[in-house]
């Protein structure tokens, strides 16, 4: 059969690729599989409920969930397939942004995973008149249960008016509005049809590899990204094409336990979420003392002198893969077969060194309005330090301004309920401009230098691309987070949250006394002064205009909680110099 809207991806995967663990979900410590049928007949269910509640095609349903989970995927068929246009949010976003998405969206009903979830939206239900009720996945006192809607949907004779709505469904209907995060101003929705996601899921298959040998009944796969991030969602989609179980992750926190009990052959992940993974791994190395710390530093220095992506050759790499970068699998369940990175620039140093420990890294690039990948690396054509070639079934245009600009049947249908917006992202011959800037080499690999409405000039007219210059720092075990400032100043400086357990330990190595909270140890001079050098050696990578020439160390963490970071781990510029504006104004010398 062929696939053409979201919904068909389920009964192909039932026609040709049946298994008794599709989805896996975690509850009260056990793991709860749903086989294939399973989870096609609790779609119809949904589905047939839905429209007994009154639900008609076009209408919208919020989708929130603390942690992904099967229920999550359960709605997402039973909407997808009557018509019902699901839109799906962060559980970290503030309760005024869920005021808006409601309102904008006219939001119907809404389904919640847990109790903290739907305290939030009481909040702010009544101030959203489309919204007629709210159902949790959770058991919760006094709280409508989505099985209610099970039930409803339990009697099958209705099963003709959901084939019937399906059948209808033409692939460039709207299948999802998904707000972006946003590192500025109100969340925009995004309209994505069935054929946008469809067309992405299809042309990143041949980027994505199975392994000859593995069977797809014996393939697990590691979800605990947001499945609302369109990254997540779309590589939810593309694993139930290929018939591979979908564990969901309880949560970050519980990740390793996680890994050890699935051992995943796929994971998606974000940089931030590779930068942690080699903390651990180098504070393990690190204290480990005697003979094998020193086996440990040995191995890196081995590892960090290779340039390019290769196996162990010689008697000392292979002697440092067995003794020390087999442990490096083993910590992501001894089975990956490749992560798959998205969201944000990596490092192209943790890159590398990933790589050539043997855990191959696939990263792309995309957004949220191209559903989402516009171009991404395959072991047949990867090239460290870009994001892969563009996908066959797109036409990437770099503009004169060196902005990447993108034309093909994954492009989104437009801002929901804003015209002018939309036809602000497109140029007049119909790209749809990313704000990205890039450049496409020689070997036709695609590279991203910065974001265009991040880069800023200096008052001596001199460009400066942030995102770079950030980039080379996430090197250092002292920066948790950097941002780069400047705009219209005369120099750029930055404003550094330290890893404040990573300076508590140096400290307690060097015999000195920080404090214990953020503010006490940011307000360190021993601390800064070492930070400066780790600055110093950043710079030497650096033109003389783009050198940072001064830092100030914030004392407190950058969140998702704190509204610094985006739920997709990406810096609210505004918010960042807005909290700590007193230090930007001492870097600059700026009085009040």
């Amino acid at each position: 059969m062929s696939i053409k809207r979201l919904f068909d991806i389920p009964y192909y995967a039932l026609q040709n690729l049946p298994k008794n663990d599709m989805f896996v979900t975690k509850y009260q410590g056990e793991w709860k599989k749903t086989s294939t049928l399973e989870f096609i007949n609790q779609g119809n269910k949904i589905s047939r409920g839905l429209l007994k509640l009154g639900i008609k095609p076009g209408d919208k349903i919020a989708l929130i969930t603390t942690n992904s989970r099967t229920e999550w995927a359960i709605m997402d068929l039973g909407l997808s397939q009557i018509g019902v246009v699901s839109v799906p949010v962060y559980p970290s976003i503030s309760s005024e942004d869920y005021e808006f998405i409601f309102s904008n969206a006219e939001v119907k009903y809404c389904f919640v995973s847990d109790k903290e979830l739907l305290d939030k939206v009481m909040k702010i239900k009544h101030q959203v008149p489309s919204l007629q009720g709210i159902f949790t996945f959770d058991n919760i006192n006094g709280a409508a249960n989505w099985k209610e809607i099970l039930d409803l949907g339990e009697d099958d004779s209705t099963q003709i008016e959901v084939e019937d709505l399906s059948k209808a469904i033409n692939p460039d209907q709207i299948a999802t509005i998904i707000y972006t995060s946003g590192t500025t101003g109100r969340p925009k929705g995004v309209m994505l049809s069935h054929e946008n996601i469809v067309s992405n899921l299809l042309a990143c298959l041949p980027r994505i590899p199975k392994k000859k040998n593995l069977d797809y009944k014996d393939t697990r796969v590691l979800s605990f990204l947001p499945i609302c991030h369109i990254f997540e969602r779309l590589l939810f989609y593309l694993f139930q094409y290929h018939g591979f179980s979908v564990y969901f992750a309880e949560s970050i926190e519980k990740m390793g336990e996680n890994v050890k009990e699935v051992k995943p052959h796929y994971m998606s992940v974000v940089p931030r979420l590779i930068e942690k993974v080699y903390d651990k791994i180098y504070n393990t190395g690190s204290s480990a003392g005697g003979l094998k710390e020193k086996i440990f530093f040995w191995a890196l220095n081995l590892i960090q002198k290779k340039k390019e992506i290769s196996k162990p050759s010689g008697l000392a790499e292979i002697i440092a893969d067995k003794l020390v970068f087999k442990k490096w699998r083993e910590g992501l369940g001894g089975e990956i077969i490749t992560l798959v990175s998205g969201s944000a620039a990596l490092s192209t140093r943790l890159n590398l060194m990933f790589q050539n420990a043997g855990i191959p890294i696939l990263e792309g690039y995309g957004l949220t309005e191209t559903s989402p990948v516009i171009s991404v690396n395959s072991f047949q054509q990867m090239k460290v330090g870009t994001v892969g070639h563009p996908l066959d079934n797109l036409t990437v245009k770099i503009q004169e301004d060196g902005e990447i600009t993108v034309k093909g049947p994954s492009v989104f249908k437009g801002y929901f309920k804003n015209e002018e917006m939309t036809k602000e992202a497109f140029t007049s011959d119909g790209f749809f401009k990313t704000g990205d800037i890039g450049h496409i080499d020689s070997e036709g690999f695609l590279q991203i230098t910065d974001r265009k409405k991040e880069m800023f000039k200096t008052s001596g007219g001199k460009y400066i691309a942030p995102q770079t210059i950030e980039n080379l720092a996430k090197g250092s075990k002292f920066i948790e987070q950097i941002m780069v400032v400047g705009d219209g100043e005369k120099m750029p400086t930055a404003l550094i949250q330290p890893d404040f357990e990573f300076a508590k330990n140096w400290a307690a190595r060097n015999n000195l006394n920080l404090g214990t909270t953020p503010k006490e140890i940011a307000k360190s001079p021993e601390l800064k002064a070492r930070i400066e050098k780790e600055v110093d050696k950043i710079n030497e990578h650096l033109g003389n205009w783009e050198k940072i020439k001064k830092i100030e160390l914030t004392p407190e963490v950058w969140s998702i909680e704190s509204g610094l970071i985006t739920p997709t781990l990406k810096l609210k510029r505004k918010a960042i110099k807005e909290k700590f504006i007193d230090l930007y104004n001492k870097m600059y010398d700026h009085k009040e």
